[in-house]
Formats: C-alpha cells, structure tokens, sequence
C-alpha cells in the first residue's frame, strides 16, 4: 500500500522566554507522519515531546518552521483559524479523562458534535455507535463516578473519534492506568485505529507503551535522535537520525 504522508514537520523550532532566559524546547524536528500511522513519541521529562505534540496539534505556535498537517499550513494558521482546523480534522485523549462529571457517557462523547451543529438524535445516534464499538454499550447512561479508570478512558477515545477525525493526539492515554488495564485500553485504541485507517500520534515516557506503535520517534533535548519501526509494522528497521544511518 502506498504510504501517504499526513504530516511534515520542517525544521520546527519552540523557543519559550522565561524572563531573560531563552529555553529552546525544539531545536530543528523534521519528521513525516503517514496517514494510518500509529505514532509514538517518546522521551523523558523536558526532552521536548509535549511541547512537539502541542504544536503538531495547533495548540501553540512555532517559532519557526512549517508544519503542513492534510495540506494545510499549520504555522501560517490565525488562532481561530486552528480552533476551526482541529474541529474538523483532530480528535484528543487526555491522561486525566476530562469527562464531564455531571454527564452520562453518551452525554459525554456527544458532546463535541454540538460544537458542529448536528442535531440531538443524530448526536446521540454518533455517541451510541463511538460507544459499542469501545465496548461500553452498557454502560451509556453511567457517569464518570460510575466507571473504572479504564471505563472512563474508553468513553474519552469514544468522545475523540466520534468527530471521524483524521488524526488523534494522545497524551500519555494510559498514565493514570494499571499495567493490565494499559495494555487493554492501548489495544483497543490500536484496533480502532488500524480498523478506521486513522492516524494517532501518542505522546508517553513509558518505553512498554511504545510497543503498541507502527513508529516510535525519541525525541532528547528537543531533537528527534532516532525513528524505529515495530515489528507488527510493514518495515522493520532502525534510523539513527545523529548517525544518518539505517539498520536492518
């Protein structure tokens, strides 16, 4: 199948001014995301990769380079313009849920689709559908307090895809998860992901979770050092970005 890329971020730089001081949180990232790609990108605390994630979702602005997301200018984009860009094109899950405490789970994934004027029954008919296929279509009427840490997170993956996007961003999915329910929860969102053909661009400093991806970009002191390829990937390959190198 012909790989069509999705992403390109050109020599994208984040420049924070903390008082006098200058910190360069990304010092030149170029990277190509194809759609259907299932991305992670990893570092520790401070290499750079929530910032990364942060502007590839049109959260906060570059200071210099492009990011092109399904043809359009990221960099070049107003504030309103992104607002409108990531109601169309984008789908979040949190680490912490973000569920509205008050709301059912249906109430919870129909949300987002009032922002797009769909009408209540055609919400709710969305919202059902998002929910079956992540497994909760017993517990649509449940409120957050009613579900497990895992139950929650599968309604915010329900929630992120029932918009269709074309690219989810995920930071640390899991993070407030146990180990077995981790692995559940990331395989559900791997299986959707593959099913629906959707790129998920996920943020984690846990090298398990990175397991789960078709591309795993590590990102130290804000460049990218080295892109792998899993082995449930097509390609089954390193690139060392320092060396310029690939092994087999």
């Amino acid at each position: 199948m012909e790989q069509v890329p999705l992403i390109e971020v050109r020599n994208v730089t984040k420049v924070y001014h903390v008082g006098s001081v200058d910190v360069h949180a990304l010092r030149g990232i170029n990277l190509t995301i194809n759609r259907g790609d299932i991305c992670c990108i990893i570092g520790r605390s401070g290499s750079g990769k929530s910032t990364l994630l942060n502007v590839l979702a049109g959260l906060e602005h570059v200071t210099s380079g492009e990011i092109v997301i399904a043809g359009k200018r990221l960099d070049k984009m107003t504030q309103s313009e992104l607002i409108v860009f990531r109601q169309k094109h984008v789908g979040f899950i949190f680490q912490s849920f973000n569920l509205m405490p008050y709301y059912t789970a249906l109430e919870n994934v129909a949300f987002p689709l009032s922002f797009r004027g769909v009408p209540a029954r055609k919400r709710n008919a969305l919202a059902r559908e998002a929910l079956k296929t992540m497994g909760l279509a017993t517990h649509m009427k449940h409120k957050p307090s009613q579900m497990s840490g895992g139950q929650q997170q599968r309604v915010g993956i329900a929630r992120a895809l029932v918009t269709d996007p074309e690219i989810v961003f995920a930071d640390e999915p899991t993070g407030n998860l146990d180990s077995n329910t981790s692995d559940d929860v990331m395989n559900s969102i791997c299986d959707v992901m593959r099913a629906q053909n959707k790129t998920l661009v996920m943020v984690t400093h846990d090298p398990h979770m990175a397991e789960f991806a078709d591309k795993v970009i590590q990102i130290l002191d804000g460049k990218v050092v080295s892109i792998e390829y899993n082995d449930h990937s097509d390609s089954k390959k390193k690139t060392d970005v320092k060396q310029g190198v690939e092994t087999a």
